[in-house]
């Protein structure tokens, strides 16, 4: 695999035609691994000289924050030096020099910015849901399996067993591993041809790691945020909401609240991130598990403007639907206030819509035109009277127009809002883990509650 990678950025340095094996835009570690993968088997099988390259579909200044990725890479001593970005190589010129034939893995729709690709498209290897609209005239092959990896070393082990090498069998059954939950029966992601396949790799290869070792260290990896910057720890991951000229980013952030509010010139490094991105307001969600593994959810708002930032607090505080049961915690940061938060059933997703509340009751309060500046500041009882007006009705959702795409972006296939059984297997990201297993905590305490009594 490495000395295949090592063609491929030399072959980038010719001009000729190729064949280009596009993960999705989240570039996930399943994402990756099987356009790595996929563009290996075809290169070695194919008998005319034609060059496939894999290329991962973010700028290379964004690994970092997939930390999972990084530290597989590590650990199956792949470069990160000779992978291929999409910074790095132009596919629009491509295309329209008539040079680009592009393979689809792990996804199969196309972002609007590269519309004009979708007639390059020749072939897909997804396993969701395929949107009959929006699918490219092309091969199609989708199954809905828990890992598109899966799909890739069916594919290999079909059509040229020969050509599989341990590095490539270590990447393929580490993310099938990672992705199906260490193949969890009761959590149900993974399935028989999921198993079938891990099985088929572990045959050939006897020395691969042990499940839970590997899965261990993905989840540990994909969790880690300790070589991050700030700015690096925000957008690992984070959602935008706009909203008559005032942007809001919302992040993720794995670490203890406390933790995160002692890093050093950490108010310095939030001015920074919110004007580099043009953002009015910070909220950052803290997740983690405390030492007795219980989850445990903190909330910070930043933001220099007074009245917003009164507003957006009394919002979050005073909210009932859903209780976040808030408890202020110290904060020695001015424009900062921190917040314990009670109710750990309250993820950022059920966050999102209190804050566009809070947007609305901004406006409200400041009496203005909408998209016009703020013109007066607003007191707390100000604030207070228009609670009471909302009394607390929610925006259902953020529509697509008033929702910036999230970072890293998120496949457009993914963000249809239909029933979850009709999207197929979902992706777990490291948030939906943490929810689930605080909805697993909670039912144990009620449970051991009840039995008590």
């Amino acid at each position: 695999m490495e000395d295949y990678l090592q063609d491929c950025r030399a072959a980038l340095q010719e001009s000729r035609p190729l064949h280009v094996v596009l993960g999705n835009e989240a570039c996930d570690l399943d994402s990756m691994v099987s356009a790595l993968a996929l563009a290996f088997y075809l290169a070695k099988t194919t008998e005319a000289e034609e060059v496939f390259v894999p290329v991962l579909n973010i700028k290379r200044s964004e690994l970092p924050l997939r930390g999972d990725i990084v530290f597989f890479l590590q650990k199956v001593h792949i470069p990160e030096s000779i992978l291929i970005f999409r910074d790095e190589i132009d596919l629009h010129a491509l295309h329209q020099a008539g040079q680009l034939t592009l393979i689809l893995v792990d996804h199969h729709i196309l972002p609007k910015s590269d519309t004009a690709l979708e007639e390059a498209v020749t072939e897909v290897l997804d396993h969701r849901p395929i949107e009959q609209k929006h699918c490219p005239p092309c091969h199609v092959s989708v199954e809905l399996v828990g890992s598109c990896a899966t799909l890739v070393t069916e594919r290999i082990l079909q059509g040229a067993p020969e050509i599989l090498d341990r590095q490539t069998a270590a990447l393929l059954h580490g993310t099938i591993i990672l992705d199906c939950v260490n193949m969890d029966l009761k959590i149900g992601k993974a399935t028989p041809k999921d198993s079938k396949y891990v099985e088929k790799l572990e045959a050939l290869f006897p020395d691969l790691p042990e499940r839970n070792d590997i899965f261990d260290s993905l989840q540990k990896a994909k969790f880690d945020v300790s070589g991050l910057t700030t700015e690096q720890m925000l957008r690992k991951d984070q959602k935008t909401i706009y909203r008559q000229g005032i942007k809001v980013a919302i992040s993720a952030v794995y670490m203890d609240l406390e933790a995160f509010l002692e890093r050093s010139n950490l108010l310095a490094d939030l001015h920074a991130f919110c004007q580099a991105h043009s953002y009015d307001v910070l909220v950052a969600m803290t997740i983690f598990f405390n030492t007795h593994n219980e989850p445990v959810r903190q909330l910070a708002v930043f933001c220099p403007h007074v009245a917003l930032r009164t507003t957006i607090c009394g919002v979050l505080e005073c909210s009932h639907s859903p209780p976040l049961k808030l408890t202020p915690a110290s904060s020695t940061h001015p424009n900062l206030h921190a917040y314990l938060q009670g109710n750990t059933q309250v993820s950022r997703k059920k966050l999102l819509p209190l804050l566009q509340e809070a947007l609305s009751v901004y406006f409200d309060s400041m009496k203005i035109p909408s998209g016009q500046p703020e013109t007066a500041d607003v007191s707390r009882e100000q604030v207070d009277k228009e609670l009471d007006r909302a009394s607390n009705s929610l925006i259902s959702g953020l529509s697509q127009d008033e929702e910036d795409p999230p970072l890293p972006p998120t496949p457009m296939n993914s963000l249809v809002d239909e029933c979850p059984l009709d999207q197929g297997l979902p992706k777990l990201s490291a948030e939906a883990v943490f929810e689930k297993c605080s909805q697993i905590s909670l039912s144990q305490s009620t449970t051991a509650s009840l039995s008590k009594k």
